[in-house]
């Protein structure tokens, strides 16, 4: 597992594609857990019409699945690079393991959660509270889900969370659970490696691939 602390989302989102191009069938799989300055990401299907009034946040079309999401601090974004073919997964079945390890956590924080057939990401009395997206290459995925945990909820009010108009968004501290984002990683961690039949610390860490450049400071 690697925390990669505060960052900007280009330079990670490069570094994921060239671990995912320069891995090998002996390559360790890795989770990467991060929080990412303000971005809009629009997926590579991604319709425009659902970025409302992103001001002055950038927007970056990307390589993932799905429509437009926010990122920010305070919301744990965790990114798993897994060799599918090695873990005999397909991208379907992937993603009911990562949206259960985020409802399994959910539970544990007594916060009662659920999937929706159709809709990938995880919801709270309605309220979308994960967001998922996924891109496999050479038989290996990158990208991942990403958990509201404590941040300022208004940039979702600019676009159409996921394509969905007037979807509500939801977050951790909001249902009372714990804000602290150190221990919601390693907790969701736990719940990954679980669901996947591994273990945290087979999870291992390459810092040749997990070391972008650190980001600016806020303001700069």
């Amino acid at each position: 597992m690697c925390r990669l602390g505060l960052r900007e989302f280009e330079p990670v989102w490069r570094a994921m594609q060239s671990f995912t191009d320069r891995r090998g069938p002996d390559t360790p799989d890795e989770l990467w857990l991060v929080e990412h300055l303000p971005v809009y990401t629009l997926g590579q299907a991604g319709r425009s019409e659902h970025v409302l009034n992103p001001g002055d946040i950038p927007l970056i079309r990307t390589d993932r699945g799905g429509q437009v999401t926010y990122h920010g601090p305070g919301q744990l974004v965790a990114y798993l690079l897994l060799d599918l073919h090695r873990a005999r997964l397909g991208v379907k079945r992937l993603v009911q393991l990562l949206e259960q390890s985020v409802v399994d956590l959910l539970a544990s924080y007594g916060i009662a959660s659920s999937t929706r057939p159709g809709a990938p990401g995880v919801y709270a009395e309605g309220a979308k509270i994960a967001a998922l997206g996924l891109r496999v290459r050479r038989g290996c995925s990158f990208h991942g889900l990403a958990l509201n945990v404590d941040m300022d909820l208004e940039p979702f009010s600019r676009i159409d969370p996921c394509g969905y108009r007037g979807l509500e968004v939801t977050q951790i501290r909001d249902r009372c659970g714990p804000m602290e984002i150190g221990e919601v990683g390693s907790d969701l961690a736990v719940e990954i490696a679980r669901r996947l039949g591994l273990t945290p610390s087979l999870l291992e860490v390459d810092p040749t691939f997990c070391a972008p450049p650190p980001a600016p400071a806020r303001g700069a």
